[in-house]
């Protein structure tokens, strides 16, 4: 018998409060490296994504089998159980299992959880080493602070949809979202990181602390180099399509069948790009020698390599360039990106077998990226049936087999 390898967080204790996206994705980075997260539901409906469907996980038969796939995405490696926090013996269960804990996250509007006895300060006069991360749209405090938050809200309202899109005037115009809640990806790692160097200070500190994640600070933080554009200058940066503002040529070309895309970052992958197409003259023309002269002259630019770029199919252009350092791929559906060499190399989907549900198939996931030598991330439970682990918990918790009926019974659990 194999043992398995040691993870990074073995012994941390994480109480997830948290729904949806946002908090699920931290709490399942802590959970991948080895984190125990626990996952509190309501009794009955569970996260409001387990319905967020179609399209919804086929059962043996290959048919929909109403448990919506959305909340695959973000609760691997998490046990759940159902506790009713607005029933007093509920509240009494969750402070008793944040007394063990070594972290909370949730993710209620400000204040929501006072009434319950679950807010920070509540829980930190129970476990001073308490690490305790709120997530909401706004913050703690500011004039939005009461506000429900959500992704595509704080896309635009971050300036993120602004500069995503095509230009107006142009076919398909106007700001678009990404097409992934990135808000809340994003937002899910920075709160992980946060609770990690909480788990650091905490070393030497012997104390806990509050993290306060906003989802607005978090959309303002990755506009990352147009915001340090705008900031630089005072101009507000625009939707571009695919071009990038400070590269050229960076953006995608039609082919004879398709589309390829150019990433073409310095001036030593441009002259070797125009080499390879038989137009070496182009990297020694004034226009063109230099990055920066080519965002200028980009026009003039686009309007050499349009009409090369159509001579050859997608495939044909990036044999001739995959051996030359330039740049260059396909656009792939997320069908075609999975059947990719590369992803299917690096193990990328991966399959964790459920022990419920009666022989329902194993769940094809994504695997984490982060690759850790001595530590690596382990996968060892597929996402829970809503209230699978409740009564292992509890029972965990020091509850007898008769207390748990007994809150069974009064719908506390």
């Amino acid at each position: 018998m194999t043992t398995p390898p040691p993870t990074a967080l073995a012994g941390i204790k994480v109480l997830d409060l948290s729904r949806v996206l946002a908090g699920p994705w931290c709490t399942q980075m802590l959970a991948d490296l080895g984190a125990d997260v626990i996952k509190v539901e309501r009794p009955v409906a569970g996260d409001d994504t387990r319905h967020w469907g179609p399209p919804f996980l086929r059962d043996e038969n290959g048919q929909d089998s109403r448990h919506a796939s959305y909340f695959t995405a973000c609760n691997r490696n998490k046990r759940s159980i159902t506790i009713d926090m607005a029933h007093p013996e509920g509240q009494a269960l969750l402070r008793e299992m944040a007394r063990e804990a070594d972290v909370v996250v949730e993710n209620f509007k400000v204040g929501g959880l006072r009434q319950y006895g679950l807010d920070y300060d509540s829980l930190k006069a129970l476990n001073p080493r308490l690490v305790y991360c709120s997530i909401t749209g706004f913050g703690q405090d500011g004039p939005y602070a009461e506000r429900a938050g959500y992704d595509l809200m704080v896309q635009a309202m971050c300036g993120l949809m602004s500069i995503t899109g095509h230009a107006d005037g142009t076919p398909g115009g106007g700001p678009l979202k990404a097409g992934v809640a990135v808000i809340d990806v994003f937002t899910g790692l920075y709160a992980s990181n946060a609770i990690l160097a909480a788990l650091n200070a905490r070393h030497s500190s012997g104390q806990g602390q509050y993290i306060d994640m906003a989802l607005l600070d978090v959309g303002m933080a990755v506009l990352a180099n147009q915001a340090a554009g705008y900031l630089a200058t005072g101009e507000a940066p625009g939707r571009a399509g695919n071009v990038h503002p400070s590269l050229a040529p960076y953006q995608d070309f039609v082919t004879q069948d398709g589309n390829v895309l150019l990433a073409i970052g310095n001036d030593g992958q441009f002259a070797r790009f125009c080499a390879a197409i038989g137009e070496p003259g182009w990297a020694q023309d004034a226009r063109f020698a230099t990055n920066t002269a080519r965002v200028q002259h980009r026009a003039a630019l686009l309007a050499l390599m349009e009409p090369v770029l159509l001579q050859r199919t997608t495939a044909a252009w990036i044999a001739l360039f995959e051996d030359k350092a330039v740049p260059c791929g396909p656009i792939n559906t997320v069908a075609q990106a999975f059947d990719d060499p590369q992803v299917k190399a690096r193990g990328l989907r991966i399959e964790l077998p459920r022990d419920t549900d009666g022989g329902m198939p194993a769940v094809a996931g994504v695997a984490n990226p982060m690759r850790l030598s001595g530590t690596p991330v382990v996968y060892h439970r597929a996402p829970p049936a809503l209230g699978q682990h409740t009564h292992e918990v509890l029972q965990q918790l020091g509850l007898d087999a008769a207390r748990i009926d007994a809150l069974r019974t009064a719908r506390a659990i």
